[in-house]
Formats: structure tokens, C-alpha cells, sequence
């Protein structure tokens, strides 16, 4: 689904990402773990369109998306969300999600004229999807409220809400459970799998890591810009590098 060739990506000196290498294969959640300022979420920019690779390439399936501006990746099946939520704070979530479908034609500001009818059809189209997405995420009773009246958990499905609008192939998804209280948390996940099941295919950021052990597989681990280690859940938790790069420790 998803192949990193040897990405690079440098501030000045800094190198954020640093010759980092791995694929996300088709139906799989993988979780990729490492300390504050190992370079993730640079590398989620990288992938996303958000930053030019200074090296390397990254491909969705055969098409090559390295280099593509944000608009045209998610164009292509690849969103993300991020760690900090970003809703439309003045729309309500019926209207966040709904500007989030590709396509439009109400876009076009000849088409009223033009195209009146299929503008009005496509429109209900998408209304019907997103009134179907935020049953999907228990958002169906918050539909008419403001985004920046929820939770910061509600705000996180939010963010999911948009990315299914796109009907994507892969979503990569920026610590979901940050700031999350606990219960809410718990549908996340379900909701996570779900979509999984569903085949969607996901490379999650994420701290929690009981989260990460009982989510996803394979594990990427990265640290200071490189990626440390890659492969199953016990194998990562038991990791003597992992331990020291991540928890700052060694295995007793």
C-alpha cells in the first residue's frame, strides 16, 4: 500500500528524517512508536505532501507521490489527521465532514447555472454519506454543533469523520489517543478496527502504548531521525534498543 525508499528530510543541519526505509502493506495497522523528536511527525509531513523530501521516495501502490502537493496525495487515497485536531471551529461537524468530500461540483462557481440540478442531487448525495460516517463514529448527536464546542476526543473523531469522506485507501493517523479520556478512547479504537476490517489501511502515530501492542502490527520503532526497528508487537516491547531509545531503559 504504502513504500518509503530511503527518505530524507533535513533542516539546515537537523536531519528529521534520516534515510528512513520501510513499507505499510495492504489491510495492516502499523503502529510507528519512538521518543519526542525522533522525527515522526516530520516524517508524517514528509509522506503527506506537507514537506519536499531533500531525498528519497515514497510511493502509494505503484504511483510514485513523493514531490506531490497535499491536495493531489489525497486525491490519490492518502489523508491524515493530526495530533492536534483541526475542525472548521465556526462549522458544525455536518459541515466539516461534508466539505471534506472530493469533487464537488458546487465548487465550480459556474455550475449553479450550469449543472443546478446535479449540483443539488450531488449535494444530498454527500449529505446522506456524512450523516452515515457520523452514526459510524457516534457523532450522529453533536451532527449540528459547533466544532469548537466538543471534546477535544470528539474533535479526534472529527478528524477521522473527514478523512472517510474521501473514501481513502490508507489513512495516517497523528497519535489518536492523545488527550483522550479513557472511555472515549476505547471507541476510537474499536472504530479504528472497524475501518480496518472494512480494509482501510492505517500508519498510526501513537504514545499510548497499550494502544500500540493491542492494535497494530507490524511495530516501527524510530529514533533521532532513523528508524531503529521494525516487526511484531512482543518483539518491540521486549527490544533492549527500543527500551532504551523509548523508555529509557533496559529489559530487567
Amino acid at each position: 500500500m504504502l513504500e518509503v525508499r530511503h527518505l530524507v528530510k533535513h533542516f539546515g543541519g537537523l536531519y528529521a528524517v534520516d534515510d528512513v526505509s520501510f513499507t505499510v502493506k495492504t489491510g495492516t495497522i502499523t503502529g510507528l512508536i519512538g521518543p519526542n523528536g525522533a522525527g515522526k511527525t516530520t516524517l508524517f509531513h514528509t509522506i503527506a505532501g506537507g514537506y519536499r523530501p531533500d531525498r528519497g521516495e515514497v510511493f502509494l501502490g505503484p504511483k510514485r507521490i513523493s514531490g506531490l502537493p497535499p491536495h493531489r496525495i489525497f486525491q490519490l487515497g492518502l489523508v491524515r489527521t493530526f495530533q492536534i485536531p483541526k475542525p472548521f471551529r465556526e462549522m458544525t461537524v455536518l459541515e466539516n465532514l461534508m466539505v471534506a468530500a472530493p469533487g464537488q461540483l458546487g465548487e465550480r462557481f459556474w455550475s449553479a447555472w450550469v449543472a443546478g440540478r446535479r449540483v443539488r442531487r450531488q449535494e444530498r448525495e454527500i449529505r446522506e454519506r456524512a450523516v452515515q460516517v457520523m452514526e459510524f463514529l457516534n457523532l450522529g448527536r453533536v451532527a449540528q454543533e459547533l466544532a469548537k464546542n466538543l471534546s477535544g476526543g470528539q474533535q479526534k473523531l472529527v478528524e477521522i469523520g473527514r478523512a472517510l469522506m474521501s473514501d481513502p485507501q490508507c489513512i495516517l493517523l497523528d497519535e489518536p489517543g492523545a488527550g483522550v479520556n479513557p472511555s472515549l478512547l476505547v471507541e476510537i479504537v474499536d472504530r479504528i478496527a472497524e475501518l480496518n476490517s472494512r480494509g482501510i489501511t492505517f500508519l498510526l502515530i501513537e504514545h499510548n502504548m497499550d494502544v500500540v501492542m493491542n492494535l497494530c502490527d507490524p511495530v516501527l520503532v524510530m529514533a533521532q531521525g532513523r528508524l531503529l526497528l521494525e516487526g511484531p508487537p512482543d518483539l518491540v516491547r521486549s527490544d533492549s534498543r527500543v527500551l532504551d531509545a523509548y523508555l529509557g531503559g533496559t529489559p530487567a
